[in-house]
């Protein structure tokens, strides 16, 4: 089985591309066999992603942003449920993995304790009816991420014109010179 990772080599936003590195430099620390899929350069990528990724799990614009993990066609989950997973020791579990002898995670299942399911965060694998809110819980997670890139946008355009203002200031001064 291999696991599939959707991600965009050439994203704009610096809150994608630091999620994308976490979750490709901890599959290679796991040493979990994995294949990276470009999204932005490649259509057939990005639309076989964006048809695979479950209802539910999508945000209130219906279009996931990278990275997307999958199993093989199995959706394993989007990078908020990855770090949940990897918070919780749990992420063989999520890729739908067998954990290897020795592991945290084997250990864990050896005594009983919870594992997050594929796709699903922790807090909502533990309540009644999971399902019903997790679509909820889709959509909130979906507006905080999409809240955080605007405010991360507005902090790197923020810093941009800080630098062109600091270069205009720099060759004026030169020019007076």
């Amino acid at each position: 089985m291999v696991i599939k990772v959707f991600l965009a080599t050439s994203s704009g936003s610096t809150a994608i591309k630091k999620k994308q590195q976490d979750v490709v430099a901890f599959l290679e620390a796991l040493k979990v066999e994995y294949a990276q899929l470009d999204i932005a350069c490649n259509e057939q990528n990005r639309m076989w992603m964006r048809q695979n990724v479950p209802e539910e799990k999508k945000p209130s614009n219906g279009i996931p942003l990278p990275p997307q993990i999958f199993n093989e066609e199995s959706y394993c989950g989007d990078y908020e449920t990855f770090f949940d997973a990897k918070e919780d020791n749990a992420v063989y579990s999520f890729l739908g993995l067998a954990a290897p002898p020795g592991s945290k995670e084997a250990m864990q299942a050896d005594e009983g304790q919870h594992i997050v399911e594929n796709g699903t965060h922790a807090d909502e694998s533990n309540e009644e009816g999971a399902g019903d809110d997790s679509i909820g819980h889709a959509e909130e997670d979906g507006e905080q991420e999409e809240e955080e890139l605007r405010q991360l946008e507005d902090e790197e355009e923020a810093d941009v014109e800080e630098e062109g203002e600091e270069f205009l200031e720099e060759t004026r001064e030169e020019v007076a010179e």
